[in-house]
């Protein structure tokens, strides 16, 4: 089972609903949401998730989404 961890605070870039896109798609997907990762630098300026603590950046929510499906 995959673990996606994300930052609440990068919800402005469209990570909130790329989580609930793949929340409802797939099941054996855990979602940590946490108030802060400690990762600022990366997360003001796009879209970003840890994928079993894995990082993968995007320009878009759009890429993102795709980039996290490619590897679940």
């Amino acid at each position: 089972m995959a673990t996606i961890k994300i930052c609440e605070n990068n919800f402005g870039y469209g990570t909130n609903d790329v989580v609930e896109r793949i929340h409802k798609e797939r099941a054996d997907v855990t979602v940590d949401v946490a108030s802060c990762q400690g990762y600022c630098d990366i997360c003001a300026v796009g879209p970003y998730a840890f994928v079993d603590d894995t990082l993968i950046e995007a320009e878009t929510a759009d890429e993102l989404y795709n980039k996290i499906i490619n590897i679940l």
